[in-house]
């Protein structure tokens, strides 16, 4: 990121920082990085490598699956252990929320709303280049997991 001082002038509407930056991606090839690290070594155990940032929070299920959502409109579910992605569902927008995981009548579901705005596709630099024509959205969905990926009591 580069970031520099600016005057300070006051725009209705604008962003109000006294100064300016531009985002850059660290890497050519991905911009989001989700990381499975093994507590006990601090050593990765896996990854997944994403074109666009990953903003969307994360959550890992008793049953081993990890849910996170990226900005072109998937929520994905990856094996806890492996790392392969097992499942992806466009929302039809940005996902930046965290998931969630509730149980109902002796089944298990997971919930995520999809929709995203912010300022960062208007001044994120070249980050904002990747991101700016997405759909900005806005909804819920749930998804029922499947009995074998569910964890007993």
């Amino acid at each position: 990121m580069d970031i520099w001082n600016e005057p300070v002038s006051y725009k209705k509407g604008a962003a109000f920082l006294g100064a300016g930056f531009t985002i850059k991606p660290a890497n050519d090839e991905y911009i989001g990085v989700l990381r499975a690290m093994d507590p006990k070594t601090g050593e990765e155990v896996w990854r997944y490598e994403n074109p666009a940032p990953l903003w969307g929070g994360v959550m890992t299920t008793a049953g081993n699956l990890v849910f996170t959502g990226t900005p072109e409109g998937f929520l994905k579910a990856f094996d806890a252990k492996t790392g392969e992605e097992l499942y992806r569902f466009n929302t039809g927008s940005g996902v930046v929320g965290t998931p969630v995981t509730w149980t109902m009548d002796g089944e298990q579901y997971v919930s995520v709303s999809s929709g995203w705005g912010g300022a960062v596709p208007l001044w994120g630099g070249e980050v904002a280049k990747v991101v700016k024509d997405f759909n900005q959205g806005g909804m819920v969905w749930t998804f029922k997991l499947p009995k074998d990926r569910v964890a007993s009591k």
